[in-house]
Parts: structure tokens; C-alpha cells; sequence
């Protein structure tokens, strides 16, 4: 099976550039890596602390503990590497990393060549990114290394009879810090038990959000005090429900702001053409009244969180797939959640489902029952939101655990 692996990243490293002719996101992903091992030489001999995050997601999860570690040993150069375009792209220039690149295509060569050039203090693995080159090489170097935030599900190659290749690689892991006991039992199952169960460190992101100013002036004004639904990372899907309840259900005193996942032109222009009530998009507001419009469609990135601080309720794309995005980050504003039926694979959503403070919705019936039910009983919208809020008063703690572990490393 390691010789199997070796050859598909061999093959994956000869084929990538011909698909990258036809895929922008091939394309970056190709081109990015080119950058790597150029940008990772400003690291050489420093004391380096290499943080890996898949994408975005991923991101927001170590950013905690990035974040503990500037403030608390700053003589720490921080590399972060992402594999994903859509994770780098967005967080290129993030002020708190020294460094921020693609990680390079796992083949033995290159796993080499990397842990020699950054020598890291420590490698900080992020939910479920296993790279078994990456992490053979770092248990060769005795480079300390822990997992955070991390999943495991019983599908995975550990937990499989012809999995032993990707089993020895986890030997490379000083310590497991988990998000469930299932995924403490599964690693136990294969001998496995330096694990502890953290939780998920997003909860002490989301958490300081509301520590921030929050308020943007130009919501404020599209508000103009009416309730507002804030539908945050729509897929076209998503959009869909969204758009037959606005020009069908919606009510003259209830407003919309749509902050889709493609922003490109063509998109945009489609979903605002859709819309039958006054619509205005984010890069045309100048020299509006935007108090007159009743959708708001957010055609840039960056700015969603401080948008969920004005919502009433939130519905979170990506649920009606199997790629939901970032509930926490609406429900720690303490307002009730929507989503799609595919969430199995989000232990927060599987959780705030069960106790009531995220609903689940699977087609358009159910979407427009439940907007109306949420806008009508204010009581149930404000109950709902308040289960949300203690939720992630009550899950606050897997950074702390971690930078206690830690102490001794650093």
C-alpha cells in the first residue's frame, strides 16, 4: 500500500499541471507550489513552529492557538501552510504567520527536502489533514507533533486490515487532542491512547468575535431596525430555497442579505436577477439609501462575521451537500441557525441540532415553515438563539488544554 501511495503522488505530480490547463483551481494549486520551497528558505534556522490547515475551515482552528503562541513566546517564527487553494488565497497575507505557502505534494523527495529546510520546533496538524511522507519524516527527525481539533471516523485507512502504512505514520504524533470520545475510541482501537478529548478550538475563536466591534455602518443602514435574515456561504443550491421564499413568503418589513461562496460577476448578476424585490449589490452601494432595498447581496469576502452581529436568524450554507460551512460563528451571536440535512460530518452541528438550537431543513417546504415559524414567535427565535449562545459558553476550553501541553515544548 506504500508503494501504491507513492506512485499516485507520482502520478498526481505529472498530471496536475496538464488539468491545470483547464481548472483555475489547478491551476493555483500547481502554480502555488512552485513558491513553496523559495519561500520556506527565509525560515532556515529559525525557531519555527509549522502549523498545517487544510483550507479555511482548518484555519480557524489553529488561529487560537497561533495566536497564544505570538502573544506568549514571540521569539517563535510561525510557518502556515495550506493545501487547498481556497484556504491560501484567502489567508496569504495573514499578519500573525511569517510565512505562508502550499504544502508541497507528499512524496518522499519533497518530505525531505521540507522538514530539512524548516526544521520546526514543533508541527501542529490540524483535524484530519495525514500526509504519511510528511509524518514519517518528522517522527524520523524526532519533531515534536500533535493533532488538534482532531476527527476520526471508522471509514479511514487507520481502521482498515490494509491500513498499516497509514497506522505507522501516526506513530509521528506525540499527542492527539481530539474533538470526541468516538475519536479517542477508534485511536485506542489501534493502540493509540496519548490522546485527550479538547474539544474544537473554534469555540475560543468565535468566542473573542464578540469581543470586537461588530458594527458596520453600511448594515446598519440596510437594517433600519426591521428583522433581517443574514444567509452566510450560499451555494446555488442554498440559493434556490432562499429565492422562492423572498419573492414568495417574504414580508414587506423583513430583509435579506445574501453573502454567497462564488462571488464571481456572472454569479452575482444571476442570483440578483432571480430577486424580484429591490436588490443592491456591496461593490455598487455607494451614493445609495440603502435603507430602500430589501435584499443585499455581499459580493466580497472577509466581512460575514461582523454581518451575523446585525442578523435575527441565520441560515449557513453548504448543508444541502455535504460541505457545511462555519455555524459557530453566527451562533455565538446567540440567534438561531439554518441549515441543510447533510451535517453528519460537523460534531457542532450534529450537537446544536439535538438540542434545539439549529434547525435542519431538506427542501423548500421545511425552509419556508420554519423562516415564517422563527420570524412570528419572537420567544421561540430568542430561546433557539439562547441555546446557541450557552453552547459555546459551555465548549470553551480546548485552546487553554492545548497551551498547557504545550508549555514544556515551547
Amino acid at each position: 500500500m506504500k508503494f501504491l501511495y507513492n506512485i499516485l503522488v507520482f502520478k498526481a505530480s505529472v498530471l496536475l499541471p496538464l488539468v491545470a490547463m483547464f481548472s483555475k483551481k489547478i491551476k493555483l494549486f500547481v502554480a502555488g507550489r512552485k513558491e513553496t520551497f523559495s519561500k520556506i528558505a527565509a525560515l532556515k534556522n529559525s525557531k519555527t513552529i509549522w502549523f498545517h490547515a487544510a483550507s479555511l475551515g482548518e484555519f480557524e482552528q489553529a488561529r487560537p492557538i497561533i495566536e497564544e503562541i505570538k502573544a506568549n513566546y514571540p521569539t517563535y517564527k510561525i510557518l502556515v501552510t495550506f493545501f487547498s487553494p481556497s484556504g491560501y488565497e484567502i489567508r496569504k497575507n495573514y499578519n500573525l504567520a511569517d510565512v505562508v505557502c502550499y504544502l508541497p505534494l507528499d512524496s518522499k523527495s519533497n518530505a525531505k527536502k521540507f522538514i530539512e529546510t524548516v526544521n520546526p520546533k514543533l508541527a501542529v496538524f490540524i483535524k484530519y489533514e495525514f500526509w504519511p511522507n510528511l509524518l514519517n519524516e518528522l517522527k524520523r527527525k524526532e519533531i515534536p507533533t500533535i493533532l488538534v481539533s482532531g476527527i476520526l471516523r471508522e471509514k479511514q485507512l487507520f481502521f482498515k486490515s490494509y491500513g498499516g502504512f497509514m497506522r505507522d505514520s501516526l506513530k509521528a504524533f506525540h499527542h492527539f487532542f481530539v474533538q470526541d470520545e468516538n475519536s479517542k475510541k477508534l485511536l485506542s482501537s489501534i493502540n493509540f491512547n496519548n490522546v485527550t478529548v479538547a474539544g474544537d478550538t473554534r469555540f475560543d475563536r468565535v468566542s473573542k468575535i464578540l469581543e470586537q466591534d461588530n458594527s458596520l455602518d453600511f448594515i446598519n443602514q440596510f437594517k433600519d431596525g426591521k428583522y433581517t435574515i443574514v444567509a452566510g456561504s450560499t451555494w446555488q443550491e442554498d440559493e434556490a430555497l432562499l429565492v422562492k421564499y423572498i419573492n414568495n413568503n417574504a414580508s414587506e418589513d423583513e430583509k435579506f442579505i445574501i453573502a454567497p461562496h462564488n462571488i464571481k460577476q456572472e454569479a452575482i448578476l444571476e442570483l440578483q436577477k432571480s430577486i424580484n424585490k429591490k436588490t443592491v449589490l456591496y461593490s455598487a452601494k455607494a451614493d445609495k439609501n440603502l435603507s430602500e432595498y430589501s435584499v443585499f447581496i455581499i459580493d466580497t469576502i472577509g466581512i460575514l462575521t461582523k454581518i451575523y452581529a446585525a442578523a435575527d436568524l441565520a441560515y449557513v450554507g453548504g448543508g444541502l451537500k455535504t460541505g457545511l460551512h462555519n455555524i459557530l460563528e453566527p451562533a455565538t451571536f446567540g440567534i438561531p441557525v439554518v441549515i441543510g440535512d447533510k451535517y453528519d460530518k460537523f460534531k457542532e452541528a450534529v450537537d446544536l441540532v439535538k438540542i434545539g438550537g439549529c434547525i435542519s431543513i431538506k427542501n423548500q417546504e421545511e425552509f419556508t415553515t420554519n423562516f415564517i415559524n422563527l420570524k412570528e414567535d419572537e420567544n421561540f427565535r430568542k430561546l433557539t438563539g439562547v441555546i446557541n449562545k450557552r453552547y459555546i459558553a459551555d465548549n470553551l476550553k480546548a485552546t487553554k488544554l492545548i497551551m498547557n501541553y504545550l508549555e514544556d515544548t515551547l
